[in-house]
């Protein structure tokens, strides 16, 4: 490795104290984004570092489980030589969107100098040194400590994680770079949260700002030419454009698919700027720059690039996009048919026009004792409800005794006589008017059974209600600005205050408004 000269000896811009740092299962953390998820550990990666996403990679130690000492060394610029003095030398580019990096040992381990380590914002190197790496049952109390040192600088292009030195002592790992495409592809098209919509939005994760941060490039490199397909690469319900701008430039620009295959299909692109791809080959090989991209999609799309780029043709995401899409259909369907059923139940049948299911009205009430009393009223037209309002209320006036009472009587025939009802009727829902209803000494006091199924009142399901009281509301109802909210409200409440004459009632109702 003609690199390996000595010591970088340049003046960084920050160092740490060395730090105790718990860790268990011979690992650590290192990230910029706490708490997000990543590329599963063992897929790329070497004896030292394994990749885990656009902000985080693990750290191998010796020890199982003990402390390591650690430190942090800020650069201002990338490393002139590589430290020969270490046992293993390995790096990969983070976003750090926040200037903030943290090491924390696998099981939560901390330590103050490890944490919200100041670092350059945007894209960073990190380069891991360790030393002395022993396993707890072959370490000595004359061993030196377990060492880690990470050096970070800043690069405006993301590559990939490489081995600067390898350890004589590790093993070689197998990597899986279909599997961590697949994982980018899907990191770049995730589905929309399942949080209740009820629910108030979730503040912005500080660590995740991007804000004010250029746009950077992804840079791959193969030994020969390699051949790049134009055209679709099918992302489920998106797809990317890859379009010849010349003869070494691409467009790269995502866009909805024309057959979408989830139930209810993705509309918000990854990024709704294009970008460039530009090829070059050389003395040393093939160079594929993918310039002007979100710094937070650069590390995804970098590994969808190794895969493509070895495996020309080849959409290992497919597979888990489809699977995803059948279950989502599935479960749309199941939740299609609970709601069907919920309707009907609720609706006595199949339900009723969009304008009564949005009305604030009784009409799912009404729906359960006469559907086809409510698509009656819904088919009037808007003079034949106001009828046919005046008619139901003058129906429960009568049946309940109220007829004849004078301010009842006044205020029913100003509705009959297409008059505005006293404010007492209009305001506050007609409060006024149902307490002045129930203190009149004029107006009599009966009782009509009200049946409201099994789930009510116990298992009869049957109450005693003062049937003035359910009667009333048919003259409130006459209040009403909309004819069919009137019609509605006033003929389910003449129901109901008939009490087990209902059923006559509704038929005289069906004849009344034919």
């Amino acid at each position: 490795m003609d690199d390996l000269h000595g010591a970088d000896h340049r003046t960084p811009i920050s160092v740490t104290d060395w730090a105790r740092l718990s860790v268990s299962y011979c690992q650590y953390e290192v990230s910029t984004v706490p708490g997000v998820s990543g590329v599963e550990i063992y897929t790329l990666g070497d004896n030292l570092l394994h990749v885990g996403g656009s902000s985080q990679f693990t750290g191998f130690c010796g020890i199982h489980t003990g402390w390591i000492e650690a430190r942090v060394r800020v650069l201002p610029g990338p490393p002139t030589e590589v430290d020969v003095d270490w046992d293993a030398i390995s790096e990969a580019t983070l976003w750090s969107p926040s200037g903030r990096l943290s090491v924390t040992g696998l099981m939560g381990g901390t330590a103050a100098a490890l944490t919200d380590v100041a670092v350059p914002r945007g894209l960073i190197r990190v380069r891991v040194h360790a030393r002395d790496r022993l396993h707890e049952t072959v370490r000595t109390d004359d061993d030196p400590p377990e060492r880690h040192e990470l050096h970070i600088w800043a690069v405006s292009e993301e590559t990939p994680w490489r081995t600067v030195l390898a350890d004589p002592g590790g093993r070689d790992w197998e990597q899986k770079p279909a599997k961590a495409a697949e994982w980018a592809m899907l990191s770049l098209v995730p589905r929309p949260s399942g949080r209740p919509a009820i629910l108030p939005p979730l503040p912005p994760d500080p660590y995740e700002d991007d804000s004010g941060l250029s746009r950077v490039a992804v840079i791959r490199h193969r030994p020969a030419p390699v051949e790049v397909s134009m055209g679709v690469l099918p992302v489920g319900d998106l797809e990317v454009r890859l379009e010849r701008v010349d003869g070494e430039t691409l467009g790269w620009s995502w866009a909805t698919a024309d057959e979408p295959i989830f139930p209810d299909p993705l509309a918000t692109l990854p990024d709704d700027e294009s970008s460039t791809v530009r090829l070059t080959s050389g003395p040393d090989g093939f160079t594929l720059r993918h310039e002007g991209m979100l710094g937070r999609h650069a590390f995804a799309l970098g590994l969808i690039w190794d895969h493509l780029l070895d495996t020309a043709g080849s959409y290992p995401w497919l597979e888990t996009l489809r699977k995803q899409a059948a279950e989502a259909t599935a479960l749309a369907e199941k939740s299609r048919r609970l709601r069907a059923e919920r309707d009907a139940e609720r609706w006595g049948g199949t339900p009723p026009s969009d304008r009564v299911r949005g009305l604030l009205s009784q009409a799912q009430s009404l729906a359960r004792i006469d559907r086809p009393l409510l698509d009656r009223i819904d088919a009037l037209p808007a003079v034949r409800q106001r009828k046919a309002a005046c008619w139901a209320a003058r129906r429960a006036m009568r049946v309940a005794g109220l007829e004849q009472i004078g301010w009842i009587a006044g205020a029913l025939a100003a509705a009959e006589a297409n008059r505005p009802l006293p404010r007492s009727f209009t305001e506050q829902s007609g409060s006024a008017a149902f307490h002045r209803l129930l203190s009149d000494p004029e107006v009599p006091h009966t009782t009509v059974p009200l049946r409201l199924g099994p789930r009510a009142f116990g298992p009869r399901g049957v109450t005693e209600m003062l049937q003035q009281a359910v009667a009333f509301p048919a003259l409130i109802a006459l209040a009403h600005d909309s004819p069919l909210v009137a019609a509605i409200d006033a003929v389910y409440n003449a129901a109901i205050a008939h009490g087990d004459d209902r059923d006559r009632f509704l038929v005289d109702a069906h004849t009344a408004l034919r």
